[in-house]
Parts: C-alpha cells; sequence; structure tokens
C-alpha cells in the first residue's frame, strides 16, 4: 500500500522508519515533504525544503520541536511551520498526518 492515495491521504512510511525527535524525508508526486516524530511520539509533516535556499531540511537537525536547516541555519517549529527569525522569515506549508496499522499518512489532497 506503499505511497497510496485515498482521500488525499499518502501512505508516507512506518512508524518505525522515523526515530523520536527526527525527520525523514518524503517525495510525492514531484514534491518534497519533511516528516518528523517528536520527543512524544507525535507525527508531523511540512514542506520538505526551507523557505530561504530551498535545502531539504530531512538533512537539517530537530531537537524539541524545531527543525534547523543544514545551511543557513534557520529554524522553524515543524507543529506549526512558523519561521522562528532570520534567516528565513516565510513559514512552511504544514499537512494532517494520522497514523493507522503502524503507518504514517500525510493528507495531500
Amino acid at each position: 500500500m506503499k505511497n497510496e492515495i485515498k482521500d488525499g491521504w499518502v501512505d508516507a512510511c512506518a512508524v518505525g522508519d522515523i526515530e523520536p525527535e527526527d525527520v525523514r524525508r518524503f517525495d510525492s508526486g514531484g514534491r518534497t515533504f519533511a516528516l518528523y516524530r517528536s520527543n512524544d511520539n507525535k507525527y508531523y509533516a511540512t514542506d520538505g525544503l526551507c523557505t530561504h535556499e530551498q535545502v531539504h531540511l530531512a538533512d537539517g537537525f530537530v531537537m524539541d520541536h524545531i527543525i534547523e536547516c543544514p545551511k543557513h541555519n534557520g529554524r522553524f517549529d515543524f507543529t506549526t511551520g512558523k519561521a522562528q527569525g532570520a534567516p528565513v522569515c516565510v513559514n512552511l506549508q504544514t499537512y494532517p498526518v494520522k497514523v493507522e496499522s503502524g503507518r504514517v499518512f500525510i493528507k495531500l489532497g
């Protein structure tokens, strides 16, 4: 069922594919997303590229609810997409996430 789209939900990965306080890249429909797992085992999804220089956020550093871009250290709150200061000033788009039967789904439609 991997990458199957049903009612706008896309099967992105298994819950165990993302460690707590980490990020994973997910590509679908020619777009890149970043999937996150917080320390309290909640899952989140944002656009996968930094709004400052279009660098893959999955190569960045996660601490608490913050993703730090690997290029210029721009930071975003991945739970809300909110930019946390220079050099980033444009928020990330966030997407609904659900977990079912050990799989992480992101709503794109």
